[in-house]
């Protein structure tokens, strides 16, 4: 695993728990040496996230749709900016160049990355893991679906295998690095 794209949030939320996560989660990356790759922006989560990475000498490489630029969103420190066209785009780019994904707190367009990562995954499009840094714990309630998902047989067991949740970082990044794809015969009956 050399690179991690996170998913996060161009807002801070109403605690500044999250974003002192986010830029703790950038340091760890620059620490372990991993490339960090998301969205390109200075707001919100992903310039905590940003921040992190690169005041501690890492790599960060953004991801941006050219219609962000006019709103001067863009951070200015990247190693790194690609621009393309669409949300789209952004989003197949952003998994194609990834080894693994890591979501931190984030409104409708981190769920929706998410969960496009997950499902490519769960039809084995992809065998790259995904994380959840569950920081106060943000993503409880949606853990819970998902394992409703699962109860209710809209899911296989393997496909809770998909996915990892720690408040920890450190833990996180190491589960990642361990991860080995469930092995599915098949996504549908």
């Amino acid at each position: 695993m050399k690179s991690v794209c996170v998913f996060c949030g161009s807002r801070l939320g109403n605690d500044k728990v999250y974003s002192d996560a986010a830029y703790a989660f950038g340091k760890l990356l620059a620490e372990k040496n991993l490339t960090m790759i998301y969205g390109g922006a200075k707001v919100g989560m992903m310039g905590a996230l940003a921040d992190g990475v690169l005041e501690n000498g890492g790599k960060a490489i953004g991801v941006l749709p050219v219609f962000f630029q006019e709103k001067e969103i863009v951070h200015d420190n990247l190693d790194e900016l690609i621009l393309v066209n669409s949300m789209h785009e952004r989003k197949v780019k952003l998994i194609d160049m990834s080894d693994a994904f890591v979501a931190l707190p984030g409104g409708f367009g981190t769920l929706d990355e998410l969960a496009e990562v997950l499902t490519l995954t769960q039809l084995g499009k992809y065998k790259k893991p995904m994380g959840f840094l569950n920081t106060n714990g943000f993503f409880d309630h949606l853990l819970h679906f998902f394992d409703a998902m699962h109860t209710n047989e809209f899911i296989k067991k393997e496909h809770l295998q998909l996915y990892y949740a720690s408040p920890d970082g450190s833990q996180l990044i190491d589960w990642l690095a361990e991860y080995k794809a469930p092995t599915v015969k098949q996504w549908i009956r």
